[in-house]
């Protein structure tokens, strides 16, 4: 599965926590993140991630280009509802594509955790079921 992992700056300890305490379920998906997000969890739980520019300068917007193309099939994002972001309709518009396009979507460690483990358990493997059968009706 594609994961895309974000955090706000005053959550970014936690998402170090929650991918160090997850790397082993982690390790076998691919990974995407924004900018800093991405470097601090490549320098502190060494696995591989394919890094986006910062939130703020349109990081997020990348990651919603990929939902929006049915390329991310799960995003943790660990936002502060209680700090204004400059780019707020970016995560707005984010939050929405998830919504739309029915990408399972955390905002909070708690939820988060529970997507992981639903992961690691196989909870999760309806998207890959889904696109083999979207791909086998357009391949008719």
């Amino acid at each position: 599965m594609n994961i895309a992992l974000i955090a706000h700056d005053r959550k970014k300890k936690l998402m170090i926590e929650l991918t160090t305490a997850y790397r082993e379920i982690l390790k076998e998906h691919t990974l995407y993140a924004t900018g800093t997000t991405g470097l601090r969890i490549i320098e502190e739980t060494g696995l591989a991630v394919h890094r986006f520019k910062s939130g703020p300068l349109g990081g997020d917007q990348q990651i919603g280009a990929l939902i929006s193309e049915d390329k991310i099939d799960m995003v943790i994002f660990l936002r502060d509802p209680l700090a204004a972001q400059p780019h707020e309709p970016d995560v707005t518009a984010l939050i929405r594509l998830s919504d739309v396009y029915e990408i399972p979507l955390a905002t909070n460690i708690g939820t988060g955790e529970i997507l992981l483990r639903g992961l690691g358990a196989g909870f999760a493997d309806w998207r890959t079921i889904t696109n083999e059968v979207e791909t086998k009706i357009l391949d008719i």
